[in-house]
């Protein structure tokens, strides 16, 4: 599909291939093939090889709705100063309507870890709820250069998340996966960073917390969002 930046998957194709995590670590390590490092370490290094560069002029990003029958889910992962991590996301309809939203903190991690357990919990909620045709939006890169990828990850932690998002996306009949800038994952972003607030995972499924409302009004006016850093 022309329209995403990503990839596909389909009820009925062929999942990807599980890499093996059984191999034992130390915990809060990531092995390569010479030495241990730290998990920050290993996330610093990916976001790094994969860091987007940006245009000299300011980009225009919009909020884009999904077509007709499909569901958005916007999700995003947020890492306070002190290394604990807390995610968030949204799902939406073509006519930009909110359908469920969620927020948490889920204690010490690195960003990347954060993006990737946002993503899961956001299909884990799909399943619950009977939500498919799926098109989910993220402003981490990296998680579409590594679950389009093949192979295995070096950080355990990692890997178990990438396990369960190749495993269930082919289950949620249609799914597909693409990137966004920040700019345009505002909802995503204020529900992330609103979890570090809680003690215990909320769900929110007949209407938004009130701080999200005018962003959710702005996306679905089609409002557009300068990039300017």
């Amino acid at each position: 599909m022309s329209q995403f930046d990503a990839f596909a998957y389909r009820r009925g194709s062929r999942a990807p291939s599980i890499p093996d995590i059984d191999r034992p670590r130390a915990p809060g390590v990531c092995t390569d093939y010479k030495d241990p490092i730290s998990e920050d370490q290993y996330d610093r290094r990916l976001n790094q090889r994969r860091r987007i560069k940006l245009r000299d002029r300011p980009v225009k990003v919009v909020w884009k709705k999904p077509e007709n029958g499909r569901i958005k889910l916007n999700f995003d992962g947020s890492r306070g100063r002190e290394g604990q991590a807390s995610i968030g996301g949204v799902f939406r309809n073509h006519k930009a309507e909110f359908l469920l939203g969620y927020s948490e903190s889920i204690g010490e991690a690195t960003s990347t870890m954060a993006e990737f357990a946002a993503l899961k919990r956001g299909l884990e909620l799909a399943l619950e709820n009977g939500l498919t045709d799926l098109w989910l939006e993220g402003d981490a890169k990296i998680i579409m250069d590594i679950i389009s990828r093949r192979g295995r990850l070096r950080c355990e932690k990692t890997n178990k998340h990438v396990n369960y998002i190749k495993v269930v996306m082919p289950e949620l009949n249609n799914c597909v996966l693409s990137h966004v800038y920040r700019e345009g994952n505002r909802v995503a972003d204020k529900l992330a960073k609103l979890g570090h607030q809680f003690q215990d995972p909320k769900v929110w499924r007949v209407q938004p917390p009130e701080i999200v409302l005018p962003i959710m009004h702005d996306d679905a006016k089609g409002k557009i969002v300068l990039r300017t850093k």
